[in-house]
């Protein structure tokens, strides 16, 4: 997090460069949600602050776009330069030092709902991928081949598997809390996009043509991939799982 923001009396200075910057390139976006370093002397856990920016606030420049693997995403990914931008101290979300617990407040319930759309996206590449019936090959439909019906038996597999770990995730996060839910919104992380992606990669494959634009697997296909990106990469969720794991079980006696 290099992006860093300066005290001054009743404003904040903020100087740096975001390279991901969701939505920047709407034109409806009239302001920028910033996290960045307000004090590297603190506990590393309040060091950040976040803040409203106006995006014509003096000083913000939307340097460009990002595609993501070749698809532009409707509201757009920019880099956004911050140079010498003055903002009121009332715009801190929240209060300074407060950035790391309000992002974190919100990520847990976001990644989660992101899972829940992974699950609608893979569930729509089936149903796509069920035109093999209709698509014939070799004399016959392709759906009488067996390799096919493997490639849709394992779809509809992953994507209950898939769900039935969401589901759960959301049931203790309802009863218990985020906090206990931590582990299992990981675990969902890394498992529901991963079968998102496999189920719609076996879409593509049966439809031959599904690497174009005409239908829209091409394009989900790369969002599910980026997906295990943008909300932490599977490493680092695998990590968190693995440290749970390690920290609640208690050591077998030997033999």
């Amino acid at each position: 997090m290099a992006t860093r923001i300066e005290r001054e009396g009743d404003e904040l200075v903020i100087t740096g460069r975001e390279w991901w910057t969701s939505g920047a390139m709407d034109p409806r976006c009239a302001f920028f949600i910033l996290m960045a370093e307000s004090d590297p002397t603190a506990s590393p856990h309040r060091q950040q602050t976040m803040v409203l920016v106006p995006r014509d606030t003096p000083g913000v420049e939307v340097v460009r776009h990002y595609p993501v693997m070749g698809h532009h995403d409707q509201h757009g990914h920019a880099v956004v330069r911050f140079d010498g931008v003055r903002v009121p101290v009332t715009n801190v979300i929240g209060e300074e030092g407060g950035g790391f617990a309000g992002a974190q407040a919100r990520l847990g319930p976001g990644r989660i709902h992101h899972c829940m759309r992974a699950l609608g996206a893979a569930e729509r590449a089936l149903a796509l991928a069920l035109r093999a019936r209709e698509r014939v090959a070799f004399g016959g439909p392709l759906a009488a081949q067996a390799v096919v019906q493997q490639q849709i038996a394992e779809s509809r597999l992953e994507i209950e598997q898939a769900r039935l770990v969401c589901h759960h995730a959301c049931h203790v996060i309802d009863t218990q809390g985020d906090e206990a839910a931590r582990d299992l919104v990981a675990m969902a992380e890394v498992s529901v996009p991963r079968a998102a992606t496999r189920v719609i990669d076996r879409a593509i494959q049966l439809h031959g043509a599904g690497v174009t634009d005409v239908t829209p697997l091409a394009g989900t296909y790369a969002w599910h991939r980026a997906m295990r990106l943008f909300d932490g990469p599977d490493e680092v969720h695998l990590r968190s799982i693995a440290k749970g794991e390690l920290g609640r079980r208690p050591l077998l006696p030997p033999g």
